[in-house]
């Protein structure tokens, strides 16, 4: 089977069950937590650590979260403790279990320096990451202030409802560092666009990568412009990491943050790049006039959007124009406060 081609499912549509650990490679477990979103679960992975556990990701930090994780503690962990846990990036799903994980077993938390000061700013409202900066940005494109629904509106709180609290330290990782694992080595591949230093982890022994929001098997990664760097080309800086991953086996299994275990991972990231290319494609048509990246949504997004999917979508969507614009496709104009991009 040429697993550089295709997009395989070792486990087929099995997925594990709420308490439920399945082994995925030799040492390597497969857990999932639930979400209060659409996108209703993570996947999380437990890492056999010698006489111990690495755990990487953590989970929203929620009482059904710590629960399951008790469950784990009682069953495939029982009598061994927990050495480490390695948070992949700041986003909630991911790291807002870290602090409870970290009083409840005293092990280290490992994240890259842009992640944990990421987080701490998000969760306390500073360098950017508050509502009004938000806000400012979405009205700059084009969405009328007056249609902002109060879910949006509501001043802080947001991420701190997924992230009660973080740890105060933590140890740095850094591309290309070797964490060792069980006396393995997994090699740290820093990626971007989704997050500003985003981990991935790849094990070459047991040809195994752990790639987070990076490369998903079906669903794609958010990738959007946010109110503390306006003027970023985020979409460029995701395709062009995933050149990171260029010397993976083809065959690499890869265990992803959400939906199942894969092959094809080449596959995958040829499925994405021909994804966004085609998006970019459908909106340089839809700047034949000037439009703003709100009534570029169409284009985009054929579904219709809540409240809470209308902020990613707004993201991206201006990062896909930014990325039109800084290629030189279209150009930006601005009356009265509000950017449009029409074609050169």
């Amino acid at each position: 089977m040429d697993l550089d081609h295709q997009v395989t499912h070792p486990f087929e549509e099995r997925v594990p069950q709420p308490g439920e650990a399945i082994p995925v490679a030799e040492g390597v477990w497969w857990i999932r937590m639930p979400l209060p979103f659409a996108l209703d679960h993570i996947n999380l992975w437990v890492l056999e650590d010698g006489d111990g556990f690495t755990l990487v990701d953590t989970g929203y930090g929620v009482q059904a979260t710590w629960e399951l994780w008790e469950k784990h503690f009682a069953g495939v962990m029982a009598g061994r403790a927990v050495k480490n846990i390695v948070v992949t990036h700041y986003h909630p799903d991911h790291v807002g279990s870290a602090a409870w994980l970290v009083e409840r077993t005293g092990a280290p938390m490992w994240m890259t320096a842009a992640e944990y000061l990421s987080a701490h700013a998000a969760h306390d409202d500073f360098g950017g990451f508050d509502r009004e900066n938000t806000i400012d940005l979405y009205i700059a494109n084009g969405i009328d202030p007056n249609s902002i629904p109060s879910t949006v509106r509501m001043k802080g709180g947001g991420y701190a409802r997924g992230v009660p609290s973080l740890p105060k330290r933590y140890r740095r990782m850094m591309h290309g560092d070797k964490l060792a694992i069980g006396g393995r080595e997994w090699e740290v591949i820093t990626v971007f666009g989704h997050a500003p230093e985003h981990a991935a982890l790849w094990c070459a022994s047991l040809n195994v990568l752990i790639s987070g929001d990076q490369v998903l098997p079906r669903i794609t990664t958010n990738v959007g412009v946010w109110g503390n760097q306006p003027e970023a080309n985020p979409l460029k800086l995701f395709l062009g990491s995933m050149s990171r991953f260029s010397h993976l086996p083809g065959d690499a299994r890869v265990l992803p943050s959400h939906d199942r275990v894969f092959h094809g991972v080449h596959k995958r990231i040829a499925e994405l790049h021909e994804h966004h290319e085609r998006r970019l494609e459908r909106l340089l048509e839809g700047c034949a006039e000037p439009i703003t990246a709100f009534q570029a949504l169409p284009f985009l997004f054929k579904r219709k959007l809540d409240d809470h999917q209308m902020m990613f979508a707004m993201g991206e969507s201006i990062a896909h124009l930014h990325h039109l614009y800084y290629d030189g496709k279209v150009k930006r104009v601005e009356d009265g406060g509000v950017r449009r991009y029409v074609r050169n």
